[in-house]
């Protein structure tokens, strides 16, 4: 079954992608496609898996390590208070993890519940643009701690 993961992967090793941050070692780095809140970001693995436990212990070694890379680099350039990671696998049956940073600036209610209960409708849409800076910083960051 192909899914969005499987589209956006497949865009990002043809180079197509305009929200690719980085190349991981697990996959691929992506901002979101709506910014809920500022630097909100996925890691999509390459190659697709439906799920965590398809992988060997070393690709989830690589995966989960990735995952806290990004979490790392957001938390450096964005001034988040914390990151939320979740994997959930609800909608889009491909493995992906959503890395979302936290603000200190969020009403208090939003802060201590899941990202998901922002309106979605509302949150602006990627733009290149806009987020390139950002994204040249994450990506900076990232490579900054592989070193």
């Amino acid at each position: 079954m192909e899914t969005l993961v499987h589209r956006r992967v497949e865009e990002a090793r043809n180079g197509t992608n305009p929200t690719v941050i980085a190349r991981m070692d697990s996959g691929w780095a992506i901002l979101g496609d709506k910014q809920v809140v500022r630097g909100y970001s996925l890691l999509l693995p390459d190659p697709v898996v439906s799920g965590l436990n398809e992988l060997d212990a070393d690709g989830r070694t690589r995966f989960l390590l990735d995952m806290a890379l990004l979490g790392d680099a957001l938390l450096e350039v964005t001034g988040a208070e914390h990151i939320n990671y979740e994997i959930l696998g609800n909608w889009e049956p491909a493995l992906h993890a959503h890395v979302a940073p936290r603000y200190a600036g969020e009403p208090r209610e939003r802060r201590r519940a899941p990202i998901w209960f922002y309106d979605w409708d509302e949150a602006p849409l990627f733009n290149a643009e806009r987020d390139r800076r950002l994204m040249e910083e994450i990506a900076r960051a990232i490579e900054s701690r592989r070193a």
